[in-house]
């Protein structure tokens, strides 16, 4: 298979692992995804090396391994509560009843953005609160990154902390400016540069 064949194989292959997963919590099955879930770990560390990758495979592999890491840290716990048996009410929710938590609200949001914008030249996503979706940020960041060094620039010297601050801060500017809800950042490469952009979300 090609890259982009295997690279869709990836992201078809999580969402079935998601889906077998939520069957194994609702008690619709007694082990489990385990071969799934080493097929998908596979993959990712196969193409882990991302500056092998164009810019547009870049970005989709980078919104799939945060995807991965999001919800394997949550499907860990979930098998642990699972196996060692229930110690508190909130447990056995989140469980055997699949309570969704912020965490995996706030994955299925990035999620959401990074599926019907990865198609876009470029890359495009929203904020209303950059503080409680700091996945969704460092989506941002990975891709400013990776535009950086497909334009041929040096990759900022900041770190993902101060990039989250000032993320939040301009977010937070602009709302305030426009009384929007959302603000939007676009990350492309004009002129053989890369470019950050912000404009409000009406």
């Amino acid at each position: 298979m090609t890259v982009d064949e295997e690279l869709y194989f990836l992201e078809d292959s999580m969402r079935r692992l998601k889906v077998e997963y939520d069957v194994y919590f609702g008690g619709g099955s007694k082990k489990p995804p385990s071969d799934l879930e080493w097929r998908v770990q596979s993959l990712l560390k196969k193409y882990s090396d991302t500056q092998k990758l164009s810019f547009s495979q870049r970005f989709k592999y980078n919104s799939i391994a945060q995807r991965y890491a999001i919800f394997s840290e949550l499907w860990r716990q979930k098998v642990r509560i699972k196996e060692e048996g229930y110690r508190r009410p909130e447990d056995a929710l989140l469980s055997i009843q699949g309570l969704r938590t912020d965490e995996e609200r706030a994955a299925q949001r990035a999620l959401k953005q990074a599926s019907h914008k990865a198609a876009e030249p470029g890359f495009v996503i929203d904020f209303a609160d950059a503080s409680a979706t700091p996945e969704k940020v460092r989506l941002l960041f990975d891709a400013m990154l990776a535009a950086k060094r497909d334009a041929g620039e040096a990759a900022p010297k900041g770190r993902f902390e101060g990039f989250l601050a000032f993320i939040q801060l301009k977010t937070d500017q602009i709302r305030q400016e426009y009384g929007c809800a959302e603000v939007e950042y676009r990350v492309e490469i004009r002129e053989h540069r890369a470019r950050l952009t912000a404009r409000a979300k009406r």
